[in-house]
C-alpha cells in the first residue's frame, strides 16, 4: 500500500508537513528488539513524509530518530539546555541524526510542554514517569496519541491511565504493537482534527476549501 501523502503546498513553494513526536525512555535498560521496533516507527513516519519529533534525548527516542533520518526523513530535537555545550555535557544528549535542534533552556520538566506542542501526533514508546508527563499533557490538551504496545514502560499501564482519569478532553489513543499500522492510524485520525482538516483540505497557498 503506498504511503499517505501529508504535505500540502505553501507560500514560498515549501510544505508543511505533519509533526509526530516519539516520547520515551531516554534511559535505563533498553531491549534490543525494542530498539529496533522503535526504529521501524521512525522509518515508518518517514515513509509517510512527516517530520520526527523528540526530546533531543537518547534512548528509545534516539532510535526512532536514526531511523527516520536514515529512512530519508526530516528530524526535530527540542532540547532541555539552554545551548549546544548545555545540551551535550550537562544533558549527555546526542546530536546525531538531528537535522534542527531547538534550544529551550527550560529544563527536562519544563521541555515537556514545548515538546509536546510542537507536535501534531504523539506517540509513547516505552517510557517511565517523564514519558508519563508528556502524555498526561497530550491527553489534557485533546492531542492525536498513539501507545506502541509491546515497548514496555508506562505504554502497559496506559490503558488503565485513561479509564482511572475519566475526563473527556477531546483527545483520541491509539493502541498497536505494529509501527506501520500504529502510524496509518494516527494519521488518519489526525486528519479528522481541525488542524488536520485544514493541512489535508488546502489546496494552494493559503487556500481552504470554501
Amino acid at each position: 500500500m503506498p504511503a499517505t501523502d501529508v504535505s500540502i503546498p505553501a507560500k514560498g513553494g515549501q510544505t508543511l508537513k505533519i509533526k509526530i513526536g516519539v516520547m520515551g525512555s531516554a534511559g535505563g535498560e533498553l531491549d534490543g528488539a525494542v530498539c529496533e521496533t522503535v526504529y521501524q516507527l521512525g522509518r515508518e513516519i518517514a515513509k509517510h513524509d512527516c517530520v520526527v519529533v523528540t526530546g533531543g534525548c537518547p534512548g528509545l527516542p534516539f532510535e526512532a530518530t536514526r531511523g527516520a533520518k536514515e529512512g530519508g526523513g526530516m528530524t526535530v530535537g527540542i532540547s532541555p539546555g539552554l545551548d549546544l555545550e548545555e545540551h551535550v555535557n550537562r544533558y549527555r544528549s546526542p546530536v546525531d541524526f538531528l537535522d534542527i535542534l531547538i534550544f529551550t533552556g527550560s529544563g527536562l520538566m519544563g521541555r515537556e510542554v514545548i515538546a509536546v506542542r510542537s507536535c501534531d501526533i504523539l506517540i509513547i514508546v516505552g517510557g517511565r514517569s517523564g514519558t508519563l508527563g508528556e502524555f498526561s499533557i497530550a491527553y489534557d490538551e485533546g492531542k492525536v496519541i498513539g501507545v506502541l504496545e509491546g515497548t514496555g514502560g508506562i505504554t502497559t499501564a496506559i490503558r488503565d491511565v485513561v479509564r482511572a482519569i475519566r475526563k473527556e478532553t477531546g483527545s483520541k489513543v491509539v493502541f498497536s504493537a505494529d509501527p506501520a499500522e500504529l502510524v496509518k492510524k494516527l494519521i488518519e485520525h489526525f486528519s479528522n482534527t481541525s488542524d488536520g482538516k485544514f493541512l489535508f483540505n488546502a489546496k494552494g497557498p493559503g487556500e481552504l476549501e470554501p
